[in-house]
């Protein structure tokens, strides 16, 4: 561990400002709009007191802030649902990530899987998982505080049709599967939005594997059912596009059902 300097008036002055001024991380730009410095002059300050771990280095670009009492600032990682806000908002966190958040799985995933507005370019941050959509598909989203921050997660109608959507950020057909029966039996279960946001999405394949899934995992939900099968598409689609196997073709769902599906008994 590096160890900590101390830190001259004026510099301390600028740096409780900073403090009183963000919760999350912040930018270089955000500082120096604070503090009234010229980008570079922010740039090198930040990372000055980064250096004495003053403050915290995050991410490339992004800083924050360190809690007084803080043992060793040069290992502090800010919450990875509270860097993604920061990094791709507007976003919102779903995926298997947003399945463990509403209790809906066991299985942890080391990743997060970010959905943005932002087109996701460049190198992508390890230990997160970002897919770029449109506005039109911001909806479904429930607030979740993290560390005093607000961030967005998919409420968990939505996560299912996400998953449904593209099955791997599920962590596959199989998983979803599970988290689906989880799903029904849970107070989350909501038949209407579930209908409402299939509609919303905009592609018609996820009709096909909900209707499939529905009877597959024997759950009922005859109104939900019928929906799936006045909306699906023709031509036929995979059960889980990730799945290299050949399947079998289920002509009643237009699906090439490539993975074993079936309910556990509990």
């Amino acid at each position: 561990m590096k160890e900590s300097v101390g830190i001259e008036k004026k510099n301390r002055e600028y740096l409780d400002l900073v403090n009183r001024s963000f919760a999350g991380p912040f930018t270089i730009n955000e500082a120096a709009e604070v503090l009234h410095f010229e980008y570079k002059k922010a740039k090198r300050f930040t990372a000055y007191l980064a250096s004495r771990g003053w403050l915290a280095r995050v991410k490339n670009g992004y800083y924050k802030t360190v809690p007084l009492g803080t043992l060793d600032p040069f290992e502090l990682k800010e919450d990875p649902w509270v860097l993604a806000d920061k990094v791709y908002a507007p976003c919102y966190i779903g995926g298997f990530s947003a399945c463990s958040y509403w209790g809906l799985t066991e299985q942890v995933f080391k990743d997060t899987v970010v959905f943005t507005e932002k087109k996701a370019t460049g190198r992508i941050p390890a230990g997160f998982l970002v897919k770029s959509i449109p506005s039109k598909r911001m909806y479904g989203l429930s607030p979740a505080w993290i560390n005093n921050v607000k961030v967005s997660v998919s409420d968990p109608s939505r996560t299912i049709i996400d998953m449904l959507n593209e099955p791997a950020i599920g962590g596959g057909i199989r998983n979803v599967s599970d988290v689906i029966v989880e799903y029904f039996l849970s107070e989350h279960r909501n038949d209407e939005a579930l209908i409402k946001y299939c509609g919303a999405f905009g592609n018609r394949v996820i009709y096909k594997r909900l209707g499939y899934l529905l009877e597959a995992l024997k759950i009922e939900a005859p109104a939900l059912l019928k929906e799936c099968s006045t909306g699906i598409s023709s031509g036929f689609s995979m059960l889980d596009p990730s799945i290299k196997t050949k399947g079998r073709y289920l002509k009643k769902w237009n699906l090439n059902v490539n993975a074993l599906i079936k309910r556990e008994s509990k």
